[in-house]
């Protein structure tokens, strides 16, 4: 009978050892095996209050992770379970189970990228930015007071140009946010952006600019931004205007013009809307308008910072996106008969 006894415990030892060796087996598989046999990651988005185990299972249901509870007892002896953050992740199939928790740790969620465009207005920018996907929109295109508040900025009080206090006060470049960021959000750090750069700018302006505030030099650069599309022309434009500024001519550039007709522009100026007077044409106004009239890049704020010294006074577009330069009104008006009426 003691012969018999001690078989059954050898055979049950065996058999122990048997379920030891697959279970360690199986442990060392799933630590170090991919969590998912999928071969392109993917996005979940951890909503506020998942439990370890709904975060394992939503995993599982995507097809990211094989083994659910496993990952939720490994969490546990961890003790790693009540870490995992909230939003959207991107998972990679590849991942070890400890890569993986890693990430659901970490919390690095998914970024998308929004450019801001250098020459729109505040009201396009707007609009832009509650178009996006995954954006929270916090603001309202037809509240200006709460947008004025918003950004600290004043209006400028005039119903026509219910945006002009706005104008320009945001850097356009390229910024990321996340699923469930407000339209605040990334204003806000356009309009941060646009702050520091204006003031870096405004400390190392060149000498003698005829600006008395930073908040002029802003409203040139906006006028620089909407003149030219070619890199190159900025300085030299910024020129034209600084010379003609300091000579009290008038500015008498279109996009300002464009500015004063407002909603009713149609893609042409005519022969009236030069004649008409706006607090923005400056065909009829001296100086500046009193805003910016769209967002000026960072390079627009340079070139004004920064003119070329030119002799310039005038130019005019050749057709193909630059422009003919010219120190005369006999010369302009010879450029502006080759280059606008010839054609």
């Amino acid at each position: 009978m003691i012969k018999t006894l001690l078989r059954g415990l050898a055979a049950v030892s065996g058999l122990l050892v048997v379920v030891a060796f697959i279970f360690g087996f199986q442990v060392q598989q799933f630590l170090t095996q991919p969590v998912s046999d999928l071969t392109e990651s993917k996005i979940i988005e951890i909503q506020p209050g998942s439990s370890a185990y709904k975060v394992a299972e939503q995993l599982h249901q995507a097809g990211l992770l094989s083994s659910p509870k496993w990952f939720v007892w490994y969490l546990r002896y961890h003790d790693q379970h009540g870490l995992i953050k909230t939003g959207e992740m991107r998972i990679q199939p590849q991942w070890t189970v400890e890569e993986l928790a890693q990430a659901l740790i970490k919390g690095e969620t998914v970024k998308y990228p929004v450019t801001l465009i250098a020459g729109h207005t505040f009201e396009q920018t707007l609009l832009q930015i509650e178009a996006l996907p995954k954006i929270k929109r916090v603001l309202n295109v037809e509240q200006t007071d709460e947008l004025y508040k918003a950004f600290s900025l004043k209006s400028l009080g005039d119903e026509n140009y219910p945006f002009a206090g706005l104008e320009g006060w945001f850097l356009p470049e390229t910024y990321l946010y996340q699923a469930g960021d407000s339209d605040l959000n990334i204003l806000t750090r356009a309009h941060e952006a646009l702050n520091t750069t204006l003031q870096e700018a405004w400390q190392k302006r060149a000498k003698e600019l005829p600006f008395k505030t930073p908040y002029e030099a802003l409203i040139m650069a906006s006028l620089v931004e909407k003149e030219t599309a070619v890199p190159e022309e900025r300085a030299l434009i910024a020129g034209v205007f600084i010379n003609r500024l300091k000579k009290r001519m008038r500015l008498q550039t279109d996009p300002t013009v464009i500015y004063g007709i407002g909603a009713k522009y149609d893609g042409n100026i005519r022969k009236a809307d030069l004649l008409k007077k706006t607090p923005y044409n400056t065909y009829r106004i001296n100086g500046l308008p009193p805003s910016p009239i769209a967002l000026p890049s960072r390079e627009a704020i340079e070139a004004v910072m920064h003119p070329d010294k030119t002799k310039a006074l005038y130019f005019v577009a050749k057709g193909n996106g630059e422009h003919y330069f010219s120190e005369t009104l006999i010369e302009h008006n010879k450029a502006v008969r080759k280059y606008q009426l010839m054609r």
